[in-house]
């Protein structure tokens, strides 16, 4: 059997309905889409900083250095580059093909694709809202440090302050001696959160954070309120501005003493742990997450763009600067975290971290400690804060748009201006944060994190590829690409495509549940109430899977094989003249265009 088939041999005529290769039979339908007009990126450079702004984030500053230490410093690179070889750019040109050539969101691109599976698309919109709603308290925490980077020394140096528990700290890291904590975990603990002891103890609101809370969002709808006019300009600047920091930041940090230590650390091989399978699924799974797949996100962006984008052009720019990107920051990181094992004289295993505390107490405690701090430490946290904002500006715009397709006539009738529209899914969002924002607000945001960002999108992800990669068939992906590039794709997609993605996207999928671990947030493990609310968080954006194939069967007509067999049956149409470059209608983005839209 060929892995791609002739697409030559598909008919054109758009009159012939037989059967297709594979059986496909094509539902040319006109719809209201087809007949309005299709707005389009300005230029490929806003596209292309767009969806390199949406990859890149915060997860590329401290979850691929500390899964590149732990799984074998640079013997993780070589599962690394493999998986984005053989996963991340394949699966970010499958979105692209679907978003460009069925040029709609998710939402209807996947309802045509696979109607079996349109639950999907539903679900990353879920996805996407719940993850924007906890996603800003990272910028609060940003914007709280940025504000105390002023002054003459840095609040998180020393044990004198009204908020550090003088018995147990310790200006340095604390090594060995376990009882004690650094000042820099205790601001983070004491001053910014003010850490209640558990998730059943809510302690009341941190009034200075619900400030910066209230900042954020500001800041989040001043960038999106009108949409591509307003994001397409701030993008230039999110996108790019982090590249001078990360690169000012290693010429100063590669000059500290004990640089080099920090940075063999991080480079220097573990043969041994490439014989573990864990590693293999973390390299997969940060390929994955990093990308963006399964978001919605990346499918929505790729609809504006013109009918002969070259994709896969695109798809190499964004995989490569995404994993350029997580491999600066991680000589970035370790450097510093060299320089503070230099200081305090104290092996780097005992100085790195994972997670959120990798750049608000490790790296704090780095800056404090630097030579001109009054300049590093601001531009570090303005860093993160474009980092996050890219990301945010995505997700929340995801829901912005669904809403507006989906019901625009109704809400505006009401609301009067989209404006109005923005504003109110931006005062949502700010108050399903607020819990994030209490005294226990930390471990609200852990649960969240764990059961969205881990759980919900693995499951999500696996649904996708299925839809598309075997239910919808490598073929008629291969036949999409003929007609907006004039060539097939080449058999290493089609491989990747139908074979290996679904078994490395079924891979990690396995081992999630194999390995499942309840979130917990330090030697913190959550009651078993708190366990049931994260799962109903994930079944949130899960159960739409589900409830759209009953739906979508209950729909149809027959018997239940039939019923089946018309619910796989794609409807996206193949053939039709529409989806000739010539006979589309396209036209510039306005602000009723949000460049992430949904349907």
């Amino acid at each position: 059997m060929e892995v791609c088939a002739d697409t030559s041999k598909i008919p054109s005529d758009e009159k012939e309905y037989a059967l297709r290769p594979l059986d496909l039979k094509v539902i040319a339908e006109k719809t209201a889409d087809s007949e309005t007009q299709r707005p389009t990126w300005s230029g490929r450079l806003e596209f292309i900083l767009a969806t390199v702004g949406y990859a890149v984030g915060l997860g590329n500053v401290w979850r691929f250095p500390y899964l590149c230490y732990s799984s074998g410093g640079g013997a993780f690179m070589i599962p690394y580059l493999i998986m984005v070889f053989l996963c991340g750019i394949p699966l970010l040109v499958m979105e692209f093909t679907v978003g460009q050539y069925t040029r709609l969101g998710p939402v209807h691109a996947l309802a045509k694709v696979c109607p079996l599976l349109k639950g999907v698309g539903l679900a990353t919109v879920v996805i996407s809202f719940v993850f924007s709603t906890y996603y800003n308290v990272l910028m609060t925490w940003a914007l709280f440090y940025l504000f105390n980077s002023f002054g003459a020394t840095l609040p998180w140096k020393s044990c004198n302050s009204t908020w550090n528990n003088v018995g147990n700290c310790s200006t340095g890291f604390r090594g060995n001696n376990t009882h004690l904590q650094s000042a820099s975990q205790q601001f983070f603990d004491h001053k910014l959160l003010e850490k209640s002891g558990g998730i059943e103890e809510a302690g009341g609101l941190r009034w200075e954070l619900f400030g910066y809370l209230i900042f954020a969002w500001v800041i989040v709808y001043l960038c999106i309120f009108k949409g591509v006019k307003s994001t397409g300009k701030v993008v230039y600047f999110t996108a790019i501005f982090p590249y001078f920091i990360l690169f000012a930041l290693l010429i100063n940090n590669v000059q500290l003493p004990g640089a080099k230590k920090g940075i063999l650390y991080f480079v220097t091989p573990v043969w041994s742990k490439l014989f573990e399978v864990k590693v293999w699924v973390n390299a997969a799974a940060q390929v994955f997450n990093s990308l963006g797949i399964a978001f919605g996100s990346m499918i929505s962006m790729a609809s504006y763009n013109k009918f002969n984008n070259n994709i896969i052009r695109d798809a190499l720019i964004v995989s490569f600067t995404n994993s350029f990107t997580s491999i600066l920051a991680g000589f970035v990181i370790f450097s510093a975290i060299g320089y503070m094992s230099h200081i305090h004289n104290l092996p780097v295993e005992n100085i790195s971290t994972g997670g959120p505390g990798l750049v608000f107490v490790v790296y704090p405690e780095v800056l404090s400690t630097m030579p001109v701090f009054q300049l590093w430490a601001p531009l570090f946290f303005i860093m993160l804060l474009c980092l996050g904002l890219d990301s945010q500006f995505a997700t929340v715009e995801v829901a912005v748009t669904f809403i507006k397709d989906e019901f625009g006539p109704k809400i505006l009738r009401f609301l009067k201006r989209e404006e109005l529209l923005t504003l109110a899914v931006c005062a949502i969002c700010f108050l399903l944060g607020i819990p994030h924002v209490t005294k226990g607000g930390i471990y609200v945001f852990q649960l969240m994190d764990h059961y969205t960002a881990v759980v919900s999108l693995v499951f999500l992800a696996f649904f996708e590829v299925v839809a598309v990669c075997w239910i919808f068939g490598v073929p008629r992906i291969s036949f999409m690409i003929e007609r907006m590039q004039g060539k097939s794709a080449n058999i290493y997609f089609c491989v990747c495509w139908l074979l290996l993605c679904p078994m490395l996207v079924l891979c990690i999928l396995t081992s999630s549940i194999i390995q499942y671990t309840p979130a917990q947030y330090g030697k913190y493990k959550y009651p078993v109430w708190a366990e049931w609310v994260g799962w109903g968080i994930s079944l949130v954006s899960i159960i739409w899977v589900p409830l759209g194939a009953i739906h979508e069967i209950y729909r149809n007509k027959g018997s239940f094989p039939q019923r089946l067999k018309t619910a796989m049956t794609p409807t996206v149409d193949l053939d039709a003249e529409d989806a000739l470059p010539e006979k589309q209608n396209l036209v510039n983005p306005t602000s009723e265009t949000l460049f992430t839209s949904i349907a």
